[in-house]
């Protein structure tokens, strides 16, 4: 059966994207099969090595759905890559394997250069062996789709202009500076061995199965629990808001529609301060979960900020809206109101994220 092969398929974006992907086969490669007469359901060979955010359990919903193959692999095994390439013959690569931390990549900056940078090499090496032994008309239709970060192009001003494709890179983070380095190999496998690939980079996405080390699933999990909402500096950080059902969407019209060689930027036109997005977590939990007396603003605690960080993201997306028709369907507030609805209808979920593991690394982090 066709198949396209996933990296990271079971973190929260990519197993957002396969549950997404399989949920709606009628929608998978519409324009590249128009010709046909009809879409190709294709089938999914989702690779993940299990790290701490990789979380099998994400993808239960696919146990018994013969559509999808989950394999635990490690991107950087290139013999490993080269035996799924060959046994399953996809006709794309969706990569989302990454480290994908900031607050881990100051902490451990090695994990990320080896998986971010090494292992894109690597599986950019094996797509072009299988992709250079294809027939010409199955080497034509081919797409190699990388997912990465609006954290490759640095940090803005309050008044400068978002993010556009052509912004220079100027990553802060170990974290961005390994994204921005992989972002660079995608593009030379294009220009110099012609791989046919495609480039998307996003803002903050949120949204089910995040793990809670980024902020919205820090602040459920933390208010839930009668915790302390720790907020970096003074709160006054600004980022762009992307739902993660949006960012599906959009990689789906990106792989369908892209222009080859090309770089698509995918916002979601909600630029936020980090205590904005604080507050109205914390009044939508007072509607939906109340406490027992007060608001869960009353947990919010200052803490000393991160080292390098950013003070402003935001994101250009007009030339995604502009050639390939993608828009945000959701508001900030539409999706933050998902997003937790979620969470609170998914205990075990959460229960099982909420490892030894995770708890030691939030000491580590906030222990001041």
């Amino acid at each position: 059966m066709p198949c396209i092969l996933v990296t990271g398929g079971a973190g929260f974006i990519g197993a957002n994207f396969v549950l997404d992907w399989l949920g709606r086969p009628d929608a998978a490669w519409d324009a590249l099969d128009a010709a046909v007469g009809s879409p190709v359901t294709d089938h999914v060979i989702n690779i993940d090595k299990l790290t701490y955010a990789g979380n099998r359990l994400s993808l239960d919903a696919l146990d018994d759905d013969p559509r999808h193959r989950f394999v635990r692999a490690d991107i950087g095994d290139r013999a490993a890559m080269d035996h799924l390439f060959e046994r399953h013959q996809p006709r794309a690569v969706v990569h989302f394997a990454a480290e994908s931390h900031v607050d881990r990549s100051i902490h451990g900056p090695a994990a990320f250069i080896d998986t971010n940078i090494g292992g894109t090499f690597t599986l950019l090496e094996a797509t072009r062996a299988y992709w250079q032994a294809l027939p010409i008309p199955d080497r034509a239709a081919f797409r190699f789709l990388h997912i990465s970060t609006d954290e490759v192009y640095g940090s803005l001003g309050p008044t400068d202009a978002p993010f556009a494709e052509t912004t220079a890179y100027a990553p802060n983070s170990p974290y961005s500076a390994s994204k921005a380095a992989s972002d660079h190999l995608v593009r030379a496998w294009h220009h110099t061995y012609g791989l046919p690939v495609l480039t998307t980079n996003c803002s903050n996405n949120y949204g089910p199965y995040q793990f809670p080390e980024k902020l919205i699933p820090l602040m459920i999990a933390r208010a839930l629990a009668g915790e302390p909402l720790p907020v970096y500096g003074d709160g006054q950080n600004v980022r762009d808001w992307l739902y993660v059902g949006d960012h599906c969407a959009a990689i789906r019209a990106v792989l369908a529609r892209g222009r080859v060689g090309e770089t698509y930027n995918v916002g979601g036109w909600n630029e936020k301060t980090n205590i904005d997005v604080v507050h109205t977590l914390c009044d939508s939990l007072d509607a939906l979960r109340p406490r027992a007396t007060g608001s869960y603003r009353q947990q919010i605690q200052y803490v000393k900020d991160r080292p390098g960080h950013d003070r402003r993201y935001a994101i250009d997306a007009r030339k995604i809206e502009r050639e390939l028709g993608w828009r945000p369907a959701e508001t900030f507030e539409t999706g933050l109101r998902k997003t937790i609805a979620w969470y609170l209808d998914h205990p075990l979920w959460v229960r099982d994220v909420m490892s030894g593991a995770y708890r030691h690394w939030m000491g580590l982090q906030y222990a001041a």
